[in-house]
């Protein structure tokens, strides 16, 4: 039973229908342990379980669990809790400390967990404490990045599909602005998933579809750029083996349409959401961030200040920052495996976006390359610098300044580079 003064620590292990909780002491005792169900009365049992052990709003438990996200995670967090979200291999090295025999338990697992708080939690950091609102930009940001994803893997598989028997759809469309996931093109497939069908198709027919798929201008010039196209010679499979490649395009055509319409809605809702937050502003100051990119960022380091105790934290955190491996006479600087992937994958086109919208960074790239870096070391270079800028300006609510942020002569690249 819980006694005043007593130092209480919780380890839960993570299950898809069940949880396993242990509380240990400041000496390593064990308190209690339980097995949990995944639901809201399980959830109640852990807090009346923390609660009998001295959890309260003055001195809550802190917890250690294998996962950031989740309904028990968002229970968990209510009041001034901190939550510790232990990476898995970490968390499988604490194990190996305790027992040589590599024996594996959830309640021995959850006993790891409260033990790595015990002994290491200085040397470990709690979930931030964003709002409600960056959270919900955080949820619409990922589901928008996804769904680029998603439009852009149907849209290999449809281009892949039609190198097999459609090249007249490809020249007619892979080389346009948009190339598959342009409203005509999906329209004009589905109406002729088929080569031979496409070469039927009449101006008039080209000319509806071009209007149906919102089209304005240039309608004539189109449907004769397409008949033209679609009528050449190209080669051919048996009619029934084309007939049955058009079945199938079809039904990626309806694929890559739901696609584009979720990626389209979320982008809205991201737009929605972000422009209403705090930092909106002051992210959108910077070159080469639009909303998307601006609400990505936003999501992934959150607005929590005191996330990071410095610059060079963030830039750790996204990948940007190099790190030393040292080891006897061997020393090697290179670029971090363990980041956030889409902090860095959106700092990518962020820095490649600020090559043509800022001079500063512009120049600084070409510095880069002319050192000797590859094009993407640059660009990570740039993006650790931008970074830096970018944590400065939030921690003083600054909007971007060119003129602050590059103080580099800009003239004198600009000279050599033309």
């Amino acid at each position: 039973m819980w006694e005043d003064g007593l130092t209480v620590f919780c380890g839960i292990d993570w299950a898809e229908s069940h949880h396993d909780v242990a509380l240990v002491d400041d000496a390593g005792q064990l308190l209690a342990k339980r097995r949990i169900s995944d639901d809201a009365a399980g959830y109640q049992l852990l807090l009346d379980l923390l609660a009998e052990y001295g959890d309260s709003a003055e001195a809550p438990v802190p917890v250690a669990i294998e996962t950031s996200h989740g309904l028990l995670v968002a229970a968990l967090r209510t009041g001034s809790r901190q939550v510790f979200a232990v990476n898995p291999l970490a968390a499988a090295r604490y194990r190996d400390r305790h027992s040589v025999s590599r024996k594996k338990s959830d309640p021995g697992d959850a006993l790891v967990l409260a033990n790595i708080l015990r002994t290491d939690m200085p040397m470990h950091r709690p979930l931030p404490a964003d709002s409600d609102q960056a959270k919900a930009i955080t949820v619409l940001a990922r589901a928008q990045q996804d769904a680029v994803w998603n439009r852009q893997q149907i849209t290999n598989q449809t281009r892949s599909l039609m190198r097999e028997y459609y090249p007249a759809a490809l020249a007619a469309f892979q080389h346009r602005p948009g190339g598959l996931t342009r409203p005509d093109a999906r329209t004009i497939l589905a109406l002729a998933p088929t080569p031979a069908r496409a070469a039927r198709l009449t101006l008039a027919q080209l000319r509806s579809a071009l209007k149906k798929a919102g089209r304005q201008r240039g309608i004539d010039a189109e449907a004769i750029r397409l008949r033209e196209v679609f009528r050449a010679e190209y080669a051919h499979h048996p009619a029934p083996v084309e007939d049955a490649f058009g079945i199938q395009l079809q039904a990626l055509i309806r694929q890559l349409d739901a696609g584009c319409q979720a990626a389209d809605d979320l982008a809205e809702a991201v737009e929605a959401s972000f422009r209403e937050h705090p930092d909106a502003e002051i992210l959108l100051s910077f070159p080469g961030l639009g909303v998307q990119l601006a609400a990505r960022v936003l999501a992934e380091i959150g607005d929590d200040r005191t996330r990071f105790a410095d610059a060079r934290g963030l830039k750790a955190y996204a990948g940007s920052a190099p790190i030393t491996r040292a080891s006897g006479k061997k020393h090697f600087v290179g670029r971090r495996f363990v980041k956030n992937d889409r902090l860095i994958n959106a700092g990518f086109l962020w820095a490649f976006a600020s090559l043509t919208a800022s001079p500063g960074a512009n120049s600084h790239y070409r510095r880069r390359r002319e050192h000797g870096d590859w094009h993407a070391a640059a660009q990570r270079n740039l993006l650790n610098r931008m970074l830096g800028q970018l944590f400065h300006c939030l921690q003083t609510r600054q909007h971007f300044d060119e003129q602050h942020a590059f103080t580099t002569p800009i003239s004198s690249s600009l000279t050599a580079a033309a």
